[in-house]
């Protein structure tokens, strides 16, 4: 079944017709439910915050959700999925009342990490190691940042902040907040230094994709002091990327919305609203949209920095 099995055991014009049929008709074990339903539920999700898919993700079809040890997450040498009944939250270091989840980090060869921070009641955040700069989005609820200049920004949903290295800062929640957050150590170029930016997607100008139809927001500057960015890439169902990707860029990628299939290496994975992904340099990459909603992720990307 397409639930728990690598496409890369299918004939290539099976594939092909996989990608063509609506999202239910490749699943009709299923029934008339999507792979991302849990089946029937009392809950309009239409009524729902933006996000809450990603931060109250199905965990599995219906006839899985009960079966022992069944998980969607991969980690392989050049990629990895972390799936949310794969992710493990313990208290933060230097957090107060926060747990965190770590989804990308060092450990498999990435230059970054990328975690979840569950902040709750009266809770407040630490400060990233030395020459370590940091990106947070928030996924739900809302959060008060401060800095050493008194300035204070309220934070809700859909918002975000870049904190340079070694700037003070706290982050604070009264009641309950996830984050998103992206940590690297800064690599300096012509001691140029990148300045706190704090603001919401949609403030962000959509972007011209010549060749591409998915919509595309740059949510930091594209000048030389920023080391990385962060692109916010919507994709209505059926669309898919032109470029089959292979480059020297890593990439952390969370699906905010939607669902489809992702090409990584020589397999594909259905993933849906919740997921993480780490792309090592070089890996073939390649994503369409399915469902009957937006698709949309938040993209990490190291960029203006020579690879040697």
């Amino acid at each position: 079944m397409l639930c728990f099995i690598s496409f890369s055991s299918y004939s290539s014009q099976l594939l092909l017709l996989l990608l063509l049929l609506p999202w239910g008709t490749v699943l009709p074990a299923l029934g008339a439910e999507e792979y991302c339903s849990a089946g029937p539920s009392i809950i309009d999700s239409t009524s729902q915050p933006l996000y809450w898919k990603a931060t109250n993700p199905t965990l599995s079809p219906t006839h899985l959700q009960d079966l022992p040890g069944f998980t969607r997450s991969v980690y392989k040498r050049d990629h990895a999925i972390i799936t949310p009944e794969s992710q493990v939250f313990s208290p933060l270091p230097n957090w107060i009342n926060t747990l965190g989840a770590y989804l990308i980090t060092p450990a498999m060869g990435a230059h970054f990490t990328m975690y979840l921070a569950k902040m709750q009641d009266d809770s407040r955040s630490g400060l990233p190691p030395k020459n370590v700069e940091r990106f947070l989005f928030v996924l739900d609820g809302s959060i008060l940042l401060s800095n050493s200049s008194e300035m204070s920004h309220k934070l809700p949903v859909d918002s975000y902040a870049y904190l340079p290295a070694n700037v003070e800062h706290m982050l604070k929640c009264r009641k309950s907040a996830i984050l998103v957050i992206f940590e690297r150590r800064y690599v300096s170029v012509n001691n140029a230094s990148p300045e706190q930016i704090v603001s919401t997607t949609d403030k962000q100008p959509l972007l011209e994709t010549p060749g591409e139809v998915f919509e595309l927001r740059k949510l930091l500057p594209t000048s030389a002091p920023y080391d990385f960015n962060i692109h916010i890439m919507d994709f209505q169902p059926g669309e898919y990327l032109n470029v089959k990707e292979v480059h020297y860029n890593q990439h952390g990628l969370l699906l905010l919305e939607g669902q489809g299939i992702y090409r990584l290496g020589d397999s594909w994975y259905p993933i849906q609203a919740g997921d993480a992904i780490w792309m090592a340099p070089f890996v073939p990459q390649w994503y369409a949209a399915l469902g009957k909603t937006r698709s949309r992720y938040l993209l990490y990307k190291d960029v203006n920095r020579d690879p040697l």
